[in-house]
């Protein structure tokens, strides 16, 4: 289940193994995976002969930047500024594979099977590779030159009193409030139930009932959690992970976990120890 961690691996691998490699065509079979008016022929037209020069990544958005369009045979760029940003969301089961290089360790709610009919979006490159977003459950997306600031701040780069000016304005529930992406981009559900639970926060709260004392809990969990769990490989590597099936308990104090839905999402927690 692809969150910032999953996205921030997937942007490793194309700063790694993608960067100014020729794109040589695109393939994109699946006219819905396109959003916001971009259809198949415009990004056929707008690719091939640029470059990708940066990976980039807001939340859980990949963005790819390309330079300027070349004549064939020339040094010439036939435009002027930057070419276009491709953007990759990944959604509940993509995977950015890069020459047979796939980011980040196995999914864990989706196949992680090679089937071509999965291959959603290909960048191909004039030496023989390819980029291609992979997703078996058809929920990622594709666009060009997207709106970056529909996004909120970055969850690896929020600070505490960036925290304390979000919950102090929402009255809806804490976990409502981490998993909308226009406040803090990047958390999805796993690690919101993970760093909830490490802080000792029912997810129901309104946040803006958090004193300033939980406020500063909250945000240092939130980076802490971030933290260890890139370094252990994803957003699935929690310690309330393993819990996370009906019947589970706490891993710090054994109680019963409940599930329940909450912001629209599956959510376990544990009524004991998070109040």
């Amino acid at each position: 289940m692809p969150e910032i961690l999953e996205v921030e691996a997937a942007r490793h691998v194309v700063e790694d193994h993608a960067l100014g490699r020729s794109i040589a065509g695109v393939d994109a079979p699946d006219a819905w995976y396109l959003k916001r008016g971009l259809t198949p022929a415009a990004v056929r037209s707008a690719l091939p002969e640029r470059r990708f020069v940066a990976a980039r990544r807001r939340g859980k958005l990949l963005l790819l930047d390309t330079d300027r369009r070349r004549r064939a045979g020339t040094r010439a760029p036939t435009d002027a500024g930057l070419g276009p940003t491709l953007a990759l969301h990944l959604g509940m089961s993509g995977r950015v594979v890069v020459d047979g290089t796939a980011a980040g360790d196995p999914l864990v709610y989706a196949s992680n099977r090679a089937e071509t009919t999965w291959h959603r979006f290909t960048v191909h490159f004039a030496d023989g590779g390819a980029l291609i977003l992979s997703d078996p459950r058809r929920l990622g997306a594709v666009e060009l030159d997207p709106d970056e600031d529909r996004l909120g701040i970055d969850a690896l780069a929020v600070t505490t009193p960036d925290l304390r000016a979000l919950l102090a304005r929402r009255r809806g529930p804490i976990k409502a409030v981490l998993l909308d992406q226009h406040g803090i981009a990047g958390l999805g559900n796993l690690l919101v139930d993970e760093i909830l639970w490490r802080a000792s926060l029912d997810p129901n709260r309104p946040a803006i009932s958090l004193d300033p004392p939980e406020q500063g809990r909250l945000g240092r969990v939130l980076r802490t959690t971030l933290g260890v769990l890139g370094r252990r490989g994803g957003s699935h590597t929690g310690d309330l992970m393993v819990a996370r099936v009906p019947g589970g308990h706490c891993p710090r104090d054994g109680a019963p976990l409940r599930r329940e839905t909450v912001g629209g999402r599956t959510t376990y927690w544990c009524p004991a120890h998070q109040r």
